[in-house]
């Protein structure tokens, strides 16, 4: 069906303007006869605009009402009602409200949340229904928001520090593809006058000036192939793993992320274990609440070997995400029933090492970024007056 906007007068004289859906415009103008309405005007409606996930901020500030009210021991379908009212984006509010309705008919919380995933972080509903079975979701909540801010700081160094570098990169590119456009053919004609050999450097230049359109033209597309391909990717779980994997292989900010997800993990453990949660369960309510999807994998395969009885030290699988020490410190609390303790100890350092890996980002981005620059204008400069140089030198010889 389609919908039409319309324009009419009562038969008091009253003009009327409103909405209907039908299957074509002789069907609505038929529609608003049989309501003894004189038509003035009508039309299709426009489309309504997609919905857009929330912002970072926004999401952050739900997510803290949230916490707040199921604090009080509220219901999650309850406060998700009485939160409803205070939300300032109108799209919010609507999901908001429909999740109420969902859960209030029984429907089960990850899959509520998962209907409404257009709004919400990927994997919400999972952290959601850790919280939820385990008594302590208005501790979840608020561990994710301490999760979320630092990926949050992260991102604020990211942009801070690639904001000056990625400036003068893009002055740089295009400085640099006026000389291999204009200037270096012209070099070309005057190297080709002297007759002389000339310096591979000069001729790797020579040769990016024959071709620098075509050059762009590969880089355009290679960008093109890459964010198609991430697309397709995230749309299976084996293929965010991949994805992920490659983020993990990243230089500092691989290392930075894995001890992110690390921390988000033994924090929402901790929290399930001291709501009396076993732990298999514990494992998988964890991995899903660390928005990992290489910990899910790999945090099902140790909860199905704890199942059968064998120690988190056992394991013949090897476990690139999960570091040994601590699976030994998982090991080590079980056995001492000091497990709430350990996985506290645990993210607390991996928080640690987290800012000082965001300390390393800082400080280590922008000059890494400048000189790359640099070396890119000095190998320009250079190959191109290498045979100036050698011509000068000859000269000066005879």
């Amino acid at each position: 069906m389609e919908r039409f906007e319309y324009e009419a007068m009562t038969a008091g004289g009253r003009v009327m303007t409103g909405t209907l859906q039908a299957d074509s415009l002789q069907e609505a103008q038929d529609l608003l006869a049989g309501m003894q309405l004189s038509v003035g005007s009508i039309r299709k409606a426009p489309r309504p605009r997609p919905r857009t996930r929330l912002g970072r901020s926004e999401f952050l500030l739900f997510n803290q009402q949230l916490a707040s009210i199921t604090q009080a021991g509220i219901p999650l379908e309850r406060a998700l009602r009485e939160l409803s009212g205070d939300v300032q984006s109108a799209p919010l509010r609507r999901a908001v409200e429909q999740l109420a309705d969902d859960l209030e008919r029984g429907t089960p919380v990850e899959t509520a949340f998962q209907r409404h995933q257009q709004y919400f972080p990927h994997l919400y509903g999972q952290i959601i229904k850790a919280g939820v079975q385990s008594g302590r979701l208005s501790e979840m909540l608020i561990s994710l928001n301490r999760h979320l801010e630092m990926a949050g700081q992260t991102r604020r160094i990211l942009v801070d520090a690639l904001s000056y570098p990625v400036f003068v990169l893009l002055l740089a590119t295009g400085i640099l593809t006026v000389l291999l456009a204009y200037i270096v053919p012209q070099f070309k004609a005057f190297f080709a006058d002297m007759g002389h050999h000339l310096p591979a450097m000069t001729s790797a230049l020579i040769w990016l000036g024959d071709h620098v359109v075509h050059i762009w033209a590969g880089i355009g597309a290679v960008i093109v192939v890459l964010f198609a391909g991430r697309f397709l990717m995230r749309l299976r779980p084996d293929g965010r793993r991949a994805l992920e994997r490659m983020l993990l292989r990243t230089p500092l900010l691989g290392r930075l992320y894995h001890r992110t997800i690390l921390a988000r993990l033994a924090d929402a453990m901790a929290i399930l274990v001291g709501a009396h949660c076993d732990l298999p369960t514990a494992l998988r309510l964890g991995a899903g609440a660390s928005g990992s999807e290489n910990l899910i994998h790999e945090c099902e395969a140790l909860a199905r070997q704890t199942e059968e009885g064998q120690s988190a030290l056992d394991t013949d699988r090897f476990l690139p995400t999960i570091p040994r020490l601590m699976l030994y410190s998982i090991h080590l609390g079980s056995e001492r029933n000091e497990l709430e303790d350990n996985l506290y100890q645990l993210a607390e350092a991996y928080r640690t090492q987290a800012r000082q890996w965001q300390g390393t980002l800082q400080t280590l981005l922008t000059p890494m970024l400048l000189v790359a620059v640099g070396g890119v204008m000095a190998f320009v400069l250079t190959a191109l007056f290498m045979p100036m140089a050698a011509m000068i030198n000859a000269v000066q010889t005879h």
